[in-house]
C-alpha cells in the first residue's frame, strides 16, 4: 500500500504534496473548530484532491469529481443556492463521465508523458475567446431571469458564476489551458458568493470558502502548469 502511494506521488512536485498537505489540515481543523458538516468535509477534499488532478493532467481528476458535486449540490441546495445545486447536479456529474471519455481517448502513455500528464493540451484561439465572451454575456442573463422565478439567493453573483463554470468545463473536457483563466473568475465569485450567503444564514459551512480559496490557487498554478505542458508538447512534435 505504501509503496503504490509512493509510486503514484513520484511525479508530484514538492509545492504540490506541500500544498495538498496544508488544505488538508486546514480543512480537518475547520471541521472541529465550526463543527462544520461531515458531508463538508468530504466534500471540501475530494474537491481539493480532483482541482489538483486537473492541474497535473491525471484523468484520475474525474474519480474524485464525481464524489464532490454530488457532495456539493446537496450542500448548496441546503442554502438555497439552486444555481449551484443545479450547475453540479445536472452539468458537472454527467460531466465526470464525459470527461473521463474525452481524455481517454486522448491518452498518452507513460513513456510519452511530460511532468506527469496524461493528455494532449491545446489553446483556445482569438476567435474561441469571442465566442467564450458572447456566449457568457447571453447565459448569465437568460440563467438569471431562470434563478429569480426559482426565488434562488445572490441571482446575479450565483447565475453569473454558473455559466462560467459550464464553459469552464466544457474547455476543461476539451483540454484547453485557458480554461483556467475562467476557473480563475469563477473561484472568485464563488468565494464571494458563499461569504455572503454564510453571513447572511449564519451557517457554519465554512469549509466550502476554504475549499473555494484553494481552488483559486489552485486555478493559478493549473494555468501556469497547462501552458508550460503545450509549450513542451508543442516542442516535441
Amino acid at each position: 500500500m505504501v509503496g503504490e502511494l509512493k509510486r503514484y506521488l513520484a511525479d508530484w512536485s514538492m509545492f504540490e504534496k506541500l500544498w495538498v498537505t496544508v488544505f488538508t489540515g486546514v480543512t480537518v481543523y475547520l471541521y472541529f473548530a465550526f463543527q462544520d458538516t461531515f458531508l463538508g468535509l468530504i466534500s471540501s477534499i475530494a474537491g481539493m484532491l480532483c482541482v489538483v488532478l486537473v492541474a497535473k493532467g491525471k484523468v484520475s481528476n474525474y474519480l474524485f469529481g464525481i464524489v464532490q458535486t454530488v457532495t456539493y449540490g446537496y450542500i448548496a441546495y441546503g442554502y438555497g443556492l439552486y444555481g449551484e445545486s443545479m450547475l453540479n447536479w445536472l452539468f458537472y456529474f454527467p460531466m465526470q463521465f464525459i470527461g473521463i471519455w474525452m481524455w481517454m481517448k486522448h491518452y498518452k502513455k507513460k513513456e510519452e508523458s511530460a511532468q506527469g500528464e496524461n493528455v494532449y493540451v491545446k489553446r483556445l484561439t482569438l476567435k474561441g475567446w469571442a465566442f467564450v465572451g458572447g456566449s457568457f454575456v447571453i447565459g448569465a442573463l437568460v440563467y438569471a431571469e431562470l434563478l429569480t422565478l426559482l426565488s434562488a439567493q445572490q441571482v446575479r453573483i450565483d447565475s453569473m458564476a454558473v455559466v462560467l463554470s459550464v464553459i469552464a468545463q466544457i474547455l476543461m473536457v476539451q483540454r484547453y489551458a485557458e480554461q483556467w483563466v475562467i476557473w480563475i473568475l469563477v473561484n472568485v465569485l464563488t468565494i464571494t458568493l458563499w461569504v455572503i450567503t454564510l453571513l447572511q444564514t449564519g451557517g457554519n459551512d465554512w469549509n466550502m470558502v476554504i475549499m473555494w480559496t484553494a481552488f483559486l490557487v489552485n486555478s493559478v498554478y493549473g494555468y501556469v502548469n497547462w501552458v508550460k505542458l503545450s509549450k513542451v508538447q508543442n516542442k516535441n512534435e
